[in-house]
């Protein structure tokens, strides 16, 4: 506690925080004068937060200025839970609280029967303590097997039988952690997974004030700014809220993935650990636009599970395993610099078939034949953004003739671009299209990668598991009496 703070509740009434204006003023109104201090700076609302400015932010500034409690209702990785956290940031630096209260007690207008006595037993020299904003940030993943001790308390009978209280006496509760959230802000995250008592504690807390502990009722006017998130198709579902709760809430706002690639990728360079402290870390633009296509194309895939979308951090983690994999393999070759490559994304599998969930079509398909699909569709895309006029035929004609290349991801780069000037043509495409520069093996080795991947994805050259590039091979053919899975038909 710093000296500048009043220490008892005499010296608070006589400083500036015993203005009218400040206090009794409850925590909406708090987070609302901040905002409007902020909106007036022009500073960003919600920092590290990209792709929201135009969306989710005016939204949600919308319903904290009309003093609301609030859901954000998105799929996974779309940020909401640093959302949250952040309304942090627009509450008071520190508070005067009621010392040794449970539930953050305003000196002026304390709630608790512990406050109430205290102040009338101490008067002005009942001692007061400071919260930090940090402090007053409550979060609570919601579970079925949460109980109402969990969020709003439960009467302790040690507590009783050592005070000598009765069991109904409200110094006997052990409270929970919605009061104590009070004066501050209290985030629930996947609501409708609370059970259905819990929702009807927290619709009387947000309505009334009070709430039944044990089949006592307790009078608890806290002030709290109560914010919550959920899946969008688990919050419609009848009978996952309960009514008066969902009519309570007083905004809803829809979260949303990256519209356009490059506001994805600005966002995976922000969040990713790429600059290690050991060797140079450089990541070509087109390799962070194929490993930010993969998640769009993944979301765009009918045979993963919308319901449960396709994370932001997928690509996140794809671009870190990919420059680990780079990492490794400069190491190996004595290179001065990391640059990751397609192959090294190949080596990212993990990372992409642990964040998809499948339909059963994909399920009949296999996780690691989808990702790969993923990794070729989005070369592609990136190929024929930046390059889709040159052409290409003398490339596929060298693989046509029988010819094949086997790319191995712990050669250096230089071995690479040797090997890649076999290929009549590859290389005037990398420079043509300003995908590389000659005298930067690095990126003309990942470049040219790029270009063989594409071909890939156009069926025009096929490529192995194994990294071998050869003509393209002729599409499997089932059999007229055999079904999908293999197996013939039922006579």
């Amino acid at each position: 506690m710093s000296s500048s703070h009043p220490e008892t509740l005499g010296a608070l009434r006589k400083s500036p925080y015993a203005a009218p204006s400040l206090a009794r003023r409850s925590v909406k109104d708090e987070v609302r004068a901040n905002l409007l201090a902020r909106l007036a700076k022009g500073g960003p609302i919600f920092a590290g937060v990209v792709g929201y400015d135009e969306t989710v932010v005016p939204q949600i500034v919308n319903a904290l200025l009309s003093r609301h409690n609030f859901i954000l209702l998105g799929l996974r990785g779309q940020a909401k839970s640093r959302i949250l956290r952040s309304l942090a940031t627009l509450l008071d630096e520190v508070i005067p609280v009621v010392a040794g209260s449970e539930i953050n007690d305003n000196p002026f207008a304390p709630i608790s029967k512990f406050a109430k006595m205290r102040i009338a037993e101490m008067g002005d020299d009942t001692p007061i303590a400071w919260l930090d904003r940090d402090s007053r940030y409550v979060e609570k993943l919601a579970t079925p097997d949460v109980t109402i001790a969990d969020v709003i308390g439960d009467v302790d009978p040690i507590r009783a039988a050592r005070g000598g209280h009765a069991l109904a006496d409200e110094l006997t509760i052990h409270y929970g952690m919605l009061p104590r959230a009070n004066r501050g802000i209290f985030a629930l995250n996947e609501l409708p997974d609370l059970a259905g008592k819990i929702q009807v504690g927290l619709f009387n807390i947000m309505q009334e004030g009070d709430v039944q502990i044990k089949g006592y009722p307790i009078r608890l006017p806290l002030d709290v700014l109560i914010c919550f998130t959920a899946n969008p198709e688990d919050y419609t579902a009848r009978g996952k809220i309960i009514t008066p709760l969902k009519d309570r809430i007083g905004s809803e706002v829809m979260t949303h993935y990256p519209e356009s690639v490059e506001l994805g990728m600005a966002i995976t360079k922000q969040e990713a650990w790429a600059n290690r402290g050991g060797l140079p870390v450089r990541v070509p633009d087109f390799i962070s636009e194929v490993i930010e296509r993969i998640a769009f194309e993944a979301r765009m895939d009918k045979r993963i599970d919308k319901r449960s979308g396709v994370s932001q951090r997928m690509p996140i983690s794809v671009l870190e395993n990919a420059i680990s994999n780079a990492e490794r393999r400069s190491l190996l070759t004595g290179e001065c610099d990391v640059v990751p490559r397609i192959s090294d994304i190949y080596s990212a599998l993990p990372a992409i078939t642990g964040k998809i969930e499948l339909e059963y079509e994909g399920e009949l398909v296999g996780g690691h034949a989808i990702a790969h699909e993923l990794i070729r569709r989005a070369a592609d895309a990136t190929m024929e953004e930046r390059a889709g006029s040159l052409n290409m035929d003398d490339m596929v004609m060298w693989f046509d003739q029988g010819n094949a290349l086997q790319v191995d991801g712990d050669v250096s780069s230089g071995a690479m671009v040797e090997g890649f000037q076999r290929i009549p043509g590859l290389l005037d495409v990398v420079y043509d299209s300003g995908l590389g520069e000659s005298g930067d093996a690095s990126v003309v080795a990942a470049a040219s990668e790029l270009v063989l991947e594409a071909l890939v994805a156009r069926k025009k050259i096929s490529r192995s598991d194994a990294g071998q590039y050869g003509r393209a091979q002729p599409p499997e053919r089932r059999r007229p009496n055999q079904d999908l899975f293999g197996g013939g038909m039922m006579a």
